[in-house]
């Protein structure tokens, strides 16, 4: 049984490719099925990977193209965390959510507090500007045992 997000999803999708007049290929549609079958964040290279492991085969560029179509129709977030890489998450039907970063091991950590709505909502009525959205990045180190990188401190 499918998740009803990427069923919203798909619907959406397959409407946005109708209105652009562009195709629904097999390529496409495996995609979206494998980046709402993620929880987690990822690049362009991740999605590659774990698509060609599954025999899911499909270049590189249909990703990169592909990624920006699901951009534009607003199925995935682009997220830049500092390290040079774009990360991409899913979108559809998701709350607002922010993210703690650990400059070591480059974890990405989702958290969602209604105060920051709270803030964001005073903000623009006193700015007089209609907030539409926003993005928390804050960053950090971890405090995993394992952490990879970990600067280890001398006492």
């Amino acid at each position: 049984m499918k998740d009803i997000h990427y069923e919203k999803a798909v619907a959406k999708f397959l409407i946005f490719l109708e209105e652009k007049g562009l195709r629904k290929t097999t390529e496409r549609m495996m995609m979206l099925e494998e980046i709402y079958s993620r929880h987690d964040h990822f690049d362009a290279e991740d999605l590659y990977k774990t698509m060609v492991d599954k025999k899911q085969y499909v270049s590189r560029a249909t990703i990169y193209n592909n990624l920006e179509v699901l951009l534009e129709c607003g199925l995935i977030r682009k997220n830049q965390f500092g390290n040079n890489v774009t990360k991409y998450e899913k979108a559809a039907n998701f709350r607002q959510h922010d993210h703690l970063i650990c400059l070591d091991c480059q974890q990405v950590k989702e958290f969602c507090d209604p105060r920051l709505q709270q803030i964001q909502k005073m903000i623009g009525e006193m700015m007089k500007f209609e907030i539409t959205q926003h993005d928390l990045l804050l960053y950090g180190h971890c405090e995993k045992a394992d952490c990879e990188n970990k600067k280890v401190l001398n006492n």
